[in-house]
C-alpha cells in the first residue's frame, strides 16, 4: 500500500439542502450535479446559485458537473460547444471549480475537446471525470492529462465499484503526473473508505445519499417517486473513516 496522507471528502449534492447538510457533517468539497439516476448532470443556473448562498465564506467548495445529456461521453462539436457555453455562464456565477470528460470513439481520451473545455474553464479548477473510467486504459490514459490543465481525476481505477478497482488506483497515485490529484469514486461505501485512504488517493467521492419514496404523485395514476437527500450521517461516517486511516 502506498503512504498515506491528507485526503479531502467530496460528497456529490443536487441542491442546497444537500450542500448544506454535507457541509455540516465535514464535507470538503461538493460536486453538484442533478438527475443523479442517469450518472449526473449539468444543474440548473437558480439551483447553482442556491447552493453558492448555501455554502457563502467556504472557497473551493462548490465544483459543477459539466455533462448535457446521459449517455457515453463522445461529444460533437455542437455538444463541446454547449459545454463551453455552459463552463462560461458558471465561471460568471461564482463557482469554484468544474468537472469535465470527453472520449474519442476509439475511447481515449478527447484532447481536442478537452482542450476546449479547460480554455472556457479560464482558471477554474477543471476535475476530469469517471469517463476515464470508460476509455480503453484508464492507467496508460492518466499521463495524457498532463500539461492539459486538470487539476484532479475522479476514477474507480476502471471497475464497476471503486474498491475493486484499488490495484489500479494505487498505480495511478505511484504513476501520475505531479500536477494531478486522484480522487476515488464510484459505488464507495463507508467500509470501502479506510482502504482507499491506505492507497494514497487524495481525496474520497460519494454520493451518502438515502432514497425515500414521494407519496405525492408524479403524474395521474398515482406514479411514485424515489427522491434522494443527502444523509449528515453518512457524510459524518465517511469523515470518520477518512480522519482514522490518516497517520499518526
Amino acid at each position: 500500500m502506498a503512504a498515506t496522507r491528507y485526503a479531502a471528502l467530496e460528497i456529490v449534492v443536487q441542491g442546497a439542502a444537500g450542500a448544506r447538510a454535507a457541509m455540516a457533517a465535514g464535507a470538503d468539497r461538493l460536486e453538484l450535479c442533478c438527475d443523479l439516476g442517469v450518472g449526473g448532470l449539468t444543474p440548473s443556473a437558480g439551483t447553482v446559485d442556491a447552493v453558492l448562498e448555501a455554502v457563502e465564506g467556504r472557497p473551493d467548495t462548490v465544483h459543477v458537473l459539466v455533462r448535457p445529456r446521459p449517455g457515453g461521453y463522445v461529444y460533437d462539436n455542437g455538444e463541446v460547444e454547449s459545454m463551453c457555453r455552459d463552463i462560461r455562464a458558471l465561471k460568471a456565477q461564482g463557482v469554484h471549480g468544474v468537472v469535465v470528460g470527453a472520449l474519442s470513439p476509439a475511447r481515449t481520451i478527447d484532447l481536442l475537446a478537452l482542450d476546449r473545455l479547460v480554455q472556457a474553464a479560464d482558471g477554474l479548477t477543471v476535475t476530469f471525470h469517471r469517463a476515464i473510467d470508460n476509455s480503453a486504459d484508464p492507467l496508460g490514459q492518466l499521463a495524457l492529462l498532463e500539461g492539459t490543465g486538470i487539476a484532479r481525476i475522479l476514477t474507480s481505477g476502471g471497475a464497476a465499484r471503486t474498491i475493486d478497482g484499488l490495484s489500479v488506483l494505487e498505480a495511478m497515485v505511484r504513476e501520475r503526473p505531479a500536477s494531478i490529484q486522484v480522487m476515488a469514486g464510484g459505488g464507495v461505501r463507508i467500509a470501502d473508505i479506510a482502504g482507499l485512504v491506505q492507497a494514497g488517493v487524495d481525496a474520497v467521492h460519494l454520493s451518502a445519499k438515502v432514497t425515500v419514496m414521494d407519496a405525492n404523485p408524479a403524474a395521474p395514476g398515482g406514479v411514485v417517486q424515489e427522491v434522494d437527500f443527502t444523509s449528515p450521517d453518512l457524510v459524518a461516517r465517511a469523515e470518520r473513516e477518512i480522519a482514522l486511516a490518516r497517520p499518526a
